[in-house]
C-alpha cells in the first residue's frame, strides 16, 4: 500500500484541478453534471428508473463523502435536502464552491478525511458517496464513520467499482473476459500510474463490515450499461458493462436501538 495513502490521494486530486487546463477540464465536467438531472455511474443511468434515493428527499440532512465539485450534493440541495460536502482535496472543493455560486446554491463544504469526518454523532438521514470515499477510503474506516453519522433509521447509499470489473482490469487497458487476480484477499487496488491505491472488497466482506458498522444491507443494485452508451474511461467499454455489471449501488440502513438485528436483500434493478 502506498506508505502515505491519504496523502497520496489529496495529491492525486489537487492535481486534477492544479493546472490551468485541467482544471478547465474539470470545470467543464463539473458543469455538465451539476446541469443534469440525478443520474448515477458512468453509464449516467437515472435516478428516475433506479429509485435508489428516498423518494422525497426535502428537509433530510444529508452529508456527501468525498463529494468532489459536489454535483451530487448539488442535485440533493434542488430536490429540498439540506446538504453538507466532505472532501479532502481543497482544490476539487474550490471548484465545487465556484460551481454552487455559477448556480446559486449555498451548502456547507467542509476539508476532511471522509475517515475522520468532525461532525456530530447522529447528525444526517442520509450519507452518501458516489466514487469518493467509497473508492479511495479504507472501508474498515469509512463505512463506521459513516454509521456514526447517521440518525437511526438513517441511510447509507454509495456507488463503487463492481468486483467483477477489478478482477477482469489489468493493469494497463480495457477489462476482459478472464479473471486476473484473486477474488479471496481482494482488498487494495495499486494504481501505478496515479500513485494511489483504491479499495475493493468481495460481495461478502462488504456486507460484514456493514453488519459489524450497524448497517442492514436492504438494496445491491448491479449497473448494466445501455448497449448504445459511451464512457470517457479507458478501462472499460458498453459492450463489456451490459455483459456485466461494471459498478454497485449499496444501499444500507442504521439499525434503530430498538431492533439490533435485521434482514438482508439482495436484488438488481
Amino acid at each position: 500500500m502506498t506508505a502515505d495513502r491519504p496523502a497520496a490521494t489529496r495529491a492525486f486530486w489537487d492535481g486534477l484541478t492544479g493546472e490551468e487546463g485541467e482544471f478547465a477540464r474539470q470545470a467543464e465536467y463539473g458543469r455538465a453534471m451539476w446541469a443534469a438531472e440525478p443520474n448515477w455511474g458512468d453509464w449516467s443511468i437515472p435516478e428516475s428508473e433506479l429509485r435508489i434515493l428516498p423518494a422525497d428527499l426535502a428537509g433530510l440532512d444529508t452529508v456527501e463523502l468525498g463529494c468532489g465539485t459536489a454535483y451530487f450534493s448539488g442535485w440533493l440541495a434542488r430536490a429540498g435536502a439540506r446538504p453538507v460536502g466532505v472532501d479532502a482535496s481543497a482544490r476539487q472543493l474550490a471548484l465545487a464552491a465556484a460551481l454552487q455560486a455559477e448556480y446559486g446554491t449555498d451548502f456547507p463544504l467542509l476539508h476532511a478525511d471522509a475517515e475522520r469526518v468532525p461532525l456530530r454523532d447522529a447528525t444526517f438521514d442520509l450519507a452518501l458517496s458516489e466514487y469518493g470515499a467509497s473508492s479511495w477510503c479504507d472501508p474498515e474506516r469509512w463505512v463506521p464513520e459513516a454509521a456514526r453519522l447517521l440518525r437511526p433509521g438513517g441511510l447509507l447509499v454509495f456507488l463503487t467499482a463492481s468486483p467483477f470489473l477489478t478482477l477482469c482490469t489489468p493493469a494497463e487497458g480495457r477489462a476482459g473476459d478472464r479473471l486476473l487476480r484473486p477474488y479471496f484477499g481482494l482488498r487494495e487496488v495499486e494504481t501505478p500510474a496515479f500513485g494511489t491505491t483504491e479499495f475493493q472488497l468481495p460481495y461478502g466482506q462488504w456486507v460484514r463490515v456493514l453488519r459489524e458498522a450497524g448497517l442492514v444491507l436492504e438494496r445491491l443494485a448491479e449497473l448494466r450499461a445501455p448497449r448504445e452508451a459511451s464512457t470517457p474511461w479507458p478501462f472499460v467499454d458498453a459492450e463489456w458493462a451490459h455483459r456485466w455489471p461494471s459498478e454497485c449501488v449499496w444501499v444500507a440502513r442504521k439499525e434503530p436501538v430498538d431492533h439490533p438485528i435485521g434482514s438482508v436483500f439482495m436484488g438488481t434493478p
